[in-house]
């Protein structure tokens, strides 16, 4: 019998139990209610998970405790975490009559950022089938989990999380409604419905984007230190008073910065070292 360690199973079955959380929770609530309160405090839970499962591989890399099964388990956790949360809060704080076209709209928008992210975590969780037909064993050190990797292919199902979960908060942000004026119920819906297409294609998608695991900033240690604390200070301030914008515009700008740089070297060519990195991978 394969021994399973208890520390990076435990830690995955935390995040696994917030993202539950908040699905059972947000099912309490009929359809349309959703407030800004509760969307944020389901926001915050998932920043939580977010953290979770950032440290969990580095805690099973660290009492070499990495399996077949903590794998599973994290990828399984993350899909219903990260892929099925998000669309569930969404639907929940829209107001839809079942037959429009609008209900049809958010509920396809909803399948298909969940059936990408579930999608995504299997292409790069187990290997192609060898040429005599039998499953290869799962990667322990996939490109994509890989501690040392600079990039992820594809964006990373937390970031479409905190993307998704972020525009509709921030369209129910009372700030944003007293300065620009209330979003109708229509044009909200049709905008997160869109926006949860666009990020299911992200997540599939050959477009490079950082890991903020292979971050190396070649500058003084003090000046580096200093900058760290004027940025956490800057964001904590940013967290409480102004949550959904912060949120926003930190995923936002993550995703923004990767393609940016993966159209440059599209421009750029293959026969420029300009950002080598973020070659986009030949299909499949």
């Amino acid at each position: 019998m394969k021994k399973i360690s208890l520390i990076p199973n435990m830690v995955t079955a935390f995040g696994l139990s917030c993202g539950l959380f908040v699905i059972f929770k947000v099912n309490m609530i009929e359809p349309g209610t959703g407030s800004f309160e509760m969307v944020k405090k389901a926001a915050l839970l998932l920043i939580l998970t977010a953290f979770a499962d950032f440290i969990d591989g580095t805690i099973a890399r660290a009492f070499k405790a990495e399996s077949e099964f903590g794998v599973m388990f994290d990828s399984l956790s993350d899909a219903i975490t990260f892929g099925v949360a998000p669309s569930v809060l969404l639907l929940k704080t829209l107001s839809l009559q079942q037959g429009t076209y609008l209900s049809f709209l958010a509920a396809s928008g909803c399948m298909i950022f969940s059936l990408s992210g579930v999608l995504r975590l299997v292409r790069f969780t187990v290997k192609p089938t060898n040429p005599k037909g039998k499953n290869e064993d799962i990667k322990f050190f996939n490109k994509n989990f890989n501690i040392f990797n600079k990039h992820f292919t594809g964006l990373p199902i937390p970031a479409a999380a905190a993307c998704a979960i972020s525009a509709n908060l921030i369209m129910l942000s009372p700030l944003i409604n007293d300065k620009i004026g209330t979003i109708s119920h229509t044009s909200r819906s049709i905008t997160l419905s869109c926006i949860m297409i666009v990020l299911g294609y992200f997540m599939l998608s050959k477009f490079k984007f950082p890991s903020l695991k292979g971050l190396n900033f070649k500058i003084p240690s003090f000046h580096l230190a200093f900058l760290s604390v004027v940025i956490a200070i800057f964001i904590l301030y940013g967290i409480f008073y102004y949550f959904s914008i912060v949120l926003a515009v930190i995923s936002w700008l993550y995703v923004l910065i990767a393609l940016t740089l993966s159209i440059i070297r599209i421009i750029a060519g293959k026969k420029s070292k300009t950002l080598k990195d973020f070659e986009m991978d030949d299909e499949d």
